[in-house]
């Protein structure tokens, strides 16, 4: 799902996908292998595959349960937890960056961390095809990658400090493109994992238990995030350390961002050679059948041009526009108006239970032939809740009793709004992933969701980054002195003067209030294209390999 309103980063969050193109026979059963990248969370798109699941063999092992898999499903849920690490740091190094007063550029920046999870499709075939079959297909990918993964960690815990500006003298500048550099190199990392895992989940569990693959996927990755984001950032706090776990202060946390680093370093080594030592690989070409890489990439290429495909990816690629601003600013916001950042990231703890149950509340209504009306219904609330965030960061710089004290009654305010927004966010996750169910080809069900997943995951990312680099160039500051200090060299200058810079206008509110005029103009303009849509016949959008062109299946203009 993507991050939204009070997420700590840039990015909607987006979500996850399977990119395989999985040809089968016989009796199909989908499974729906479900990130939820919540938006409020999680950088990914939901999967969905399919499997050959013979009937018989279905009957005969339900009765047997676990049995045989269980060890398979617990590292499963393991290897899904080493992938949430790299996302939940991704998640947390903006909230420290914010504390160290980097600019709004610099953050746009970082908020391309998250890309690797959203273009995943474009290197996925070749995860899928490319392998050494005495060492196993997935396996091919999985020891190296994750070898890389521990050893970009080990490395970063010896930097990140000096990369960060922490010096002996002094706070220096933040090094922002090495910093990028390197959870691009990381998530990268973690997204070919991600492949290597999601394939290898066919035919690691049996057939009749392989629908645990999406709870391992949900559950593990949701884990990772958390130990990632939120635990790591409550133990780096020295506040919350010193009010909770300590009974004499320290100037730091329990844990620093070097240490965690270095910790999960170790841990990617250790059960990365475990796994390479003891568990075997399995090829099962009925479950995880050869695809060539040129057919791949023909079908996706086929796909993309169905004009009702065409159509349906400038909604996508559009919509959220109205949500950059909220989704990218108002946690960073919040923590400039004075709130500390581990106390806004445990904010995702009571959520937990609310995104875990809101689904299956929501696909009651998604589940028959217009899952997307619940998503336009869901569309101007969201709108709403955008302008109340505002209000929200505005009530943030004037309630506070002292520096970073807030009254108990904004925290259960904002809250309840937060929570008002995962329910909005999760209508519209629930009935897209219903939609694009429904829509796509059961022939080449893994390509053609993996391409909607990611063009909806594309749609998220790129306003929230044009949206933090935007932000700046809204804002107007003055100097205590009489100039201006718009920029990170001018309030230097204005401090070095003996003088203080403050906001006059916050770029924020501008952006919101122009972003909020988009998604109204964009509502009205697109909500009657979005119904049509919905309405399309089943062949408008298959692909069906002939000499006649694909775009004929279609006669509606987008």
């Amino acid at each position: 799902m993507e991050t939204q309103g009070l997420k700590m980063s840039s990015s909607s969050r987006d979500m996850d996908s399977q990119s395989q193109s999985r040809k089968r026979g016989g009796h199909f059963r989908p499974v729906e292998n479900t990130t939820m990248e919540s938006e409020s969370l999680f950088p990914h798109i939901p999967m969905a595959s399919s499997s050959q699941v013979d009937p018989d063999e279905e009957e005969r092992g339900a009765e047997k349960g676990l049995r045989g898999d269980l060890n398979s499903i617990m590292l499963l849920m393991f290897l899904y937890i080493l992938q949430g690490i790299p996302l939940g740091l991704s998640g947390s190094i903006p909230m420290l960056l914010q504390s160290r007063k980097v600019s709004y550029k610099e953050q746009a920046v970082f908020s391309l961390v998250y890309w690797p999870f959203s273009v995943k499709l474009l290197w996925a075939p070749l995860v899928d095809s490319i392998y050494s079959q005495w060492f196993g297909r997935r396996k091919t990918w999985l020891i190296p990658i994750q070898y890389l993964m521990g050893f970009f960690m080990l490395i970063l815990s010896t930097q990140v400090k000096h990369i960060l500006g922490d010096t002996d003298d002094g706070s220096g500048p933040v090094n922002i493109v090495v910093l990028t550099v390197i959870f691009v190199c990381l998530n990268f990392l973690a997204a070919t994992q991600d492949i290597a895992v999601d394939g290898w989940a066919l035919t690691m569990l049996s057939r009749r238990n392989i629908g645990w693959a999406s709870t391992c996927n949900s559950v593990g990755q949701t884990a990772g995030y958390f130990l990632g984001n939120v635990f790591f950032l409550a133990l780096e706090s020295a506040d919350f350390c010193n009010t909770y776990l300590r009974s004499e202060p320290q100037p730091e946390g329990v844990v620093t961002l070097s240490s965690f680093l270095w910790f999960w370093g170790i841990v990617f080594f250790i059960t990365t050679t475990l796994v390479g030592i003891l568990k075997r690989e399995h090829m099962d070409l009925d479950v995880d059948p050869d695809q060539g890489i040129v057919e791949t990439y023909q079908i996706l290429w086929n796909v993309i041009r169905l004009r009702s495909i065409i159509s349906y990816s400038i909604i996508l690629l559009t919509s959220k526009v109205a949500f950059a601003a909220s989704d990218a600013l108002t946690g960073l916001k919040l923590i400039e108006a004075g709130m500390p950042k581990e106390r806004l990231a445990l904010f995702a703890v009571p959520m937990v239970p609310i995104q875990i149950a809101l689904p299956l509340v929501i696909s009651r209504y998604t589940s028959g032939p217009r899952p997307m009306s619940v998503w336009i219904k869901a569309y101007p609330f969201r709108i709403v809740i955008g302008v109340v965030y505002c209000l929200i960061v505005y009530w943030a710089t004037k309630t506070q009793t002292t520096p970073g004290q807030f009254p108990w009654y904004f925290y259960v305010v904002t809250l309840a709004i937060y929570g008002l927004h995962q329910v909005a966010v999760y209508c519209m996750f629930v009935g897209q992933m219903a939609f694009h169910a429904k829509i796509s080809d059961p022939s080449i069900g893994g390509t053609y969701m993996t391409l909607l997943n990611t063009v909806a995951n594309l749609g998220g990312n790129w306003p929230s980054t044009v949206a933090l680099g935007m932000v700046d160039y809204m804002t107007w500051k003055s100097c205590s002195t009489g100039e201006s200090c718009d920029t990170k060299l001018l309030q230097d200058q204005c401090e070095q003067r003996g003088g203080q810079c403050s906001t006059n206008i916050d770029g924020y509110f501008i952006l919101t209030a122009v972003c909020t005029v988009i998604g109204l103009l964009w509502l009205k303009s697109r909500n009657s294209r979005l119904e049509q849509l919905g309405k399309l016949p089943e062949k408008a959008w298959k692909y069906i390999p002939s000499s006649s062109s694909a775009s004929n299946n279609f006669n509606h203009s987008s």
